[in-house]
């Protein structure tokens, strides 16, 4: 069985900083295409981020370039979002998804992503 867990969520003051975690097992880690997602109530969700599977190419959103970083560690199966100079807009649930549609103008999600189960990112003004 795909074990998806997320971890790095919190609350935090506006140009804080946290780092989200997501641990996969029962996957072949190294071939999956990755990233973040993130939805805030009443709002449509977004694509943060991406890293393809050789870890050659990154993708991230205009709200997030220069703050945001991606990276993946093939050797313990676990993909970082480092968050930087965190904004109140920043404030949503976020996502780790292993296997998606990534192209150069954005990235989406597909019938056989596999998803965590969410990590709350709350930034306070």
């Amino acid at each position: 069985q795909v074990q998806v867990v997320e971890s790095g969520g919190g609350l935090v003051q506006a140009g804080g900083s946290l780092r989200l975690s997501c641990t996969t097992s029962g996957l072949n880690f190294d071939v999956y295409t990755m990233g973040w997602f993130r939805q805030a109530p009443g709002k449509e969700r977004e694509g943060v981020s991406c890293i393809t599977w050789s870890g050659g190419t990154t993708y991230y959103a205009d709200s997030v370039k220069g703050r945001f970083t991606i990276s993946r560690d093939n050797a313990k199966n676990t993909l970082y979002l480092q968050m930087n100079s965190l904004k109140p807009e920043d404030t949503a649930m976020y996502y780790c998804a292993f296997g998606l549609i990534y192209y150069s103008g954005g990235m989406r999600p597909n019938q056989d992503t596999y998803w965590g189960q969410g990590t709350q990112v709350t930034v306070s003004s």
